[in-house]
């Protein structure tokens, strides 16, 4: 019996293929049971068109079978089987594929849907096979014939005992190294979570006998193993069903147990598309955050399938990052892949794709803004700070993109509120949409500045998270109304007339002015202001760094001591206006202390930390017992 050399040639090539082209040694059992259902496919295509085949869609499958003893794993199929020329075409020139020109052949013709296009992923089984048989018997031939190899060194080809037809795949196992545990495809469990894992939307019924541990009878603690056949997989994907036929709960029960969460989605998104790029998309949006969505053993992205066959578990191309939290999958026959089948050849198709899933969860969104509240308040509380991180990241590149997705707690609603619904309630004269930061609600609510611009019957967004105002910053505006925040020192609310008669104020007052300073050089500007209500004095600031900016910005590790330029400013209808120009003209180093109380009190109220607190605590005893 002649040993053949491969038409491809070299062992080089073969090695290339099997160390190098795959990169999991399990992708083995994927290419074959891919390979035995196109052989089904043209058996079954072939019955409509020959009379003489008499073929049952439903009698055909796909048998896989383990024999530690003879470290051998069995994949057969009663498909439409290989001649012996096929067998030398397909099997002898590696890179040939006879699926591929069956396709090519047939490709006008409908209903047909060819998974194994490479012609290169059988021999992915000498990753784990230190020898391969492949018996095969044609349809309507006499003979059956088998093809043995031992890897590169070539191959043989002859006559073989085989019944049925179709064809049957035998590996025999390698023997475990140091480096990889070949034992473990010898496993019914690992061979049951392989096909899951890949093939569980394969067409045709994958069986397996799997053993069974029951009671013996009449007894109460003596087991016996059975063998059962099992089919291992599920055959007929969720979303190739029609959606009229699929319920809720079993979308839901889908996802729970796909995705391995203990809660029903949020929202399940279906996406359908016909065209240039066909594909069906199956999404969910969580209803809780991953206990590891901000680590960096986090990985976004959707399992990616060709008919029905898993490519790519984590396909971080088809979800931008700020859409990071979607789970699901995408199921597309026009993918071209490379000949692993483990990662595409054209970065155009998934740009294609991923753009139409984009604008679709968007759009989802948007209508559940409009139609279910409450529901999407739950879902910006869970993943809203991602949302805002997409307007900020990129120098705001998806700022438009997202910016009617993003929502901030309003002063008068008492509630999260889009920008859209602000600028919808502002006043006919009001330019400005008004913010304000701070660490919670409750501590911005008692600002001195928000208290004054609530007085005049302004709505103000609060911003509690440390993004908020950079996320502000990029946008820039919303609907040609730029923002202002309440602690910015251009906060213009004041008449014409108040304006002025505070300007007198600040002009005959600023010698005192420039005594405080002398005592508090840390700030730009002391002055009056009419802005406050209560509250004798507040910082404000000018420049683009607010005081809420300067502490997110000290907080990170690179802490560069930023400082935002402040200005302290003074009540002047409260008492201690007064009780200053008193000082000032009686006791100028009294007048410093005082300035250095305030100045740490305003501090305190925007919640930064007392560069000398036992001076301050000092200074306030000594004020209370003069």
């Amino acid at each position: 019996m002649e040993t053949k050399q491969f038409k491809a040639e070299s062992k080089r090539l073969l090695d290339l293929m099997i160390n190098s082209i795959y990169t999991n040694k399990e992708i083995f059992l994927r290419e074959l049971i891919s390979n035995a259902s196109d052989a089904l496919d043209k058996l079954y295509y072939n019955s409509l068109t020959n009379s003489k085949i008499d073929v049952k869609k439903e009698d055909l499958k796909i048998n896989i079978e383990i024999n530690k003893t003879k470290r051998t794993i069995t994949i057969e199929d009663n498909g439409v089987g290989m001649t012996k020329e096929e067998l030398e075409t397909n099997l002898g020139t590696i890179a040939q594929s006879g699926s591929f020109s069956f396709k090519e052949s047939n490709e006008k013709k409908e209903d047909i849907d060819i998974i194994g296009n490479f012609g290169v992923g059988f021999y992915s089984a000498f990753m784990v096979a230190k020898k391969v048989e492949v018996i095969s018997k044609k349809v309507e031939e006499e003979k059956a014939y088998k093809w043995s190899s031992s890897g590169a060194e070539g191959y043989t080809i002859q006559e073989a005992n085989k019944e049925t037809e179709g064809t049957k795949i035998i590996l025999y196992i390698k023997e475990n190294s140091e480096e990889e545990k070949y034992d473990d495809f010898l496993e019914e469990y690992k061979i049951q979570e392989i096909v899951k894992k890949y093939s569980d939307y394969i067409r045709y019924p994958i069986i397996m006998e799997v053993t069974r541990r029951e009671l013996k009878e009449g007894s109460k603690d003596e087991y016996i193993d059975k063998k059962e056949e099992e089919t291992l997989n599920s055959m007929i994907p969720i979303w190739k069903k029609d959606k009229k036929d699929v319920s809720n709960e079993e979308y839901e029960s889908f996802y729970m147990t796909k995705f391995a969460d203990f809660e029903k989605p949020a929202k399940t998104i279906f996406l359908s598309i016909e065209g240039g790029i066909s594909y069906k998309a199956l999404l969910y949006i969580p209803s809780h955050l991953p206990y590891d969505y901000y680590t960096k053993e986090y990985e976004k992205g959707l399992q990616l399938y060709s008919n029905g066959v898993l490519i790519m578990d984590k396909c971080k191309e088809l979800l931008p990052d700020y859409f990071g939290f979607v789970k699901g999958l995408v199921d597309s026959q026009d993918l071209s892949l490379n000949i692993s089948r483990e990662m595409l050849q054209h970065d155009r198709q998934l740009k294609v794709i991923a753009k139409s899933i984009e604008k679709k969860i968007k759009s989802e969104l948007l209508n559940l803004l409009k139609t279910e509240r409450e529901e999407y308040e739950k879902i910006f509380k869970t993943f809203g700070t991602q949302l805002k991180f997409g307007v900020y990241n990129n120098f705001g590149i998806n700022k438009d993109n997202l910016k009617d997705l993003i929502m901030f707690y309003s002063s008068t609603e008492k509630k999260l509120v889009t920008l859209s619904e602000y600028v919808s309630r502002m006043k006919e004269s009001q330019e400005k949409i008004y913010y304000a930061a701070g660490e919670t609600i409750d501590k911005i609510d008692m600002l001195p500045q928000v208290e004054g611009v609530k007085d005049k019957g302004y709505e103000i967004l609060y911003l509690t998270e440390n993004i908020d105002e950079f996320v502000i910053q990029v946008l820039g505006s919303y609907n040609e109304k730029g923002f202002s925040n309440v602690s910015a020192n251009d906060v213009n609310l004041e008449s014409k007339e108040e304006k002025e008669k505070l300007q007198r104020k600040n002009e005959e007052n600023k010698d005192m002015f420039a005594v405080m300073k002398e005592a508090i050089t840390e700030v730009q500007e002391i002055r009056f202001t009419n802005r406050l209500k209560n509250h004798p004095v507040c910082l404000t600031t000018e420049g683009a760094i607010s005081v809420e900016m300067e502490k997110v910005l000290n907080s990170m590790p690179n802490n560069q001591n930023i400082k935002a330029q402040t200005i302290l400013e003074i009540n002047e209808n409260h008492p201690i206006a007064e009780k200053l120009k008193s000082i000032y003209a009686s006791d100028k180093e009294l007048l410093k202390k005082y300035a250095k109380v305030l100045y740490s009190d305003a501090k305190l109220i925007e919640g930064l930390s007392l560069d000398n607190p036992t001076e301050f605590s000092n200074l306030i005893c000594e004020l209370i017992t003069k």
